[in-house]
């Protein structure tokens, strides 16, 4: 097993049983970062147990949690007092029924989602939840591009850093990746009967499980086995 890997995670949108399966699959060790690209949340049937095994995972290695646009919504709502509808009807429903109640959510979840990142980057890659602006540095990026703005929306020239992006938000509703080269899309729509992905990003290695957590291949396979692209 490679020392210091780091592992990025696409939208699990509170699908439990595949991250389980992924967690197990790629047996976490306190030398990896572990990447989660936002959107962990809504849609799916445990959010909660989802929040509940991210948490655990953060005491197993680097836990890098980057705040996607499900996120804002239900911090929008928890912090901030808006009303419910939007957040609701956008895959929140299924999250409150995860808890109960919007006032069952337990503290520690929305504290544990307060402390999101934006960006996180390394030498050769950086990580967003949705897009970028190409020229514009990551500290600079607009928060709406970077957690709304989907690949098919406006799909990105190379970063100035010259540095691959790696990102999630637009759904691959085939299950498959998308390796662009210059921009890598892990979204591969574990909520909607695809799988969800985990890519090793320096091996280019990934492994994939579907929403009831039967993994794709358990070994896992090459990026290129299972990769397109373009859309």
């Amino acid at each position: 097993m490679n020392s210091a890997r780091i592992i990025a995670v696409g939208d699990i949108h509170g699908c439990a049983e595949a991250l389980r399966s992924l967690i197990a699959a790629v047996e976490p060790t306190a030398a990896d970062t572990w990447v989660v690209l936002g959107d962990v949340i809504d849609r799916g049937p445990d959010s909660a147990g989802v929040i509940e095994q991210l948490m655990e995972l953060q005491d197993a290695c680097r836990l890098v949690f980057l705040l996607g646009n499900h996120e804002q919504m239900m911090l929008d709502v928890v912090d901030h007092g808006e009303q419910p509808a939007f957040w609701l009807t956008c895959g929140g429903s299924e999250t409150v029924e995860s808890y109960g109640e919007i006032d069952q959510i337990p503290p520690s979840h929305v504290e544990w989602l307060r402390r999101h990142q934006l960006a996180y980057e390394t030498d050769e890659y950086f990580f967003v939840h949705a897009n970028y602006v190409a020229h514009l540095p990551l500290e600079e990026q607009p928060t709406d591009v970077l957690l709304w703005q989907h690949l098919t929306t406006s799909f990105p020239e190379p970063h100035v850093t010259g540095r691959i992006a790696v990102v999630g938000h637009t759904p691959q509703t085939d299950g498959v990746v998308l390796d662009a080269g210059h921009v890598i899309g892990i979204d591969t729509y574990c909520v909607g009967g695809g799988w969800l992905t985990a890519l090793d990003v320096t091996r280019r290695w990934t492994w994939q499980a579907d929403r009831d957590g039967t993994m794709r291949r358990p070994g896992g396979m090459r990026l290129s086995d299972c990769s397109k692209n373009d859309f």
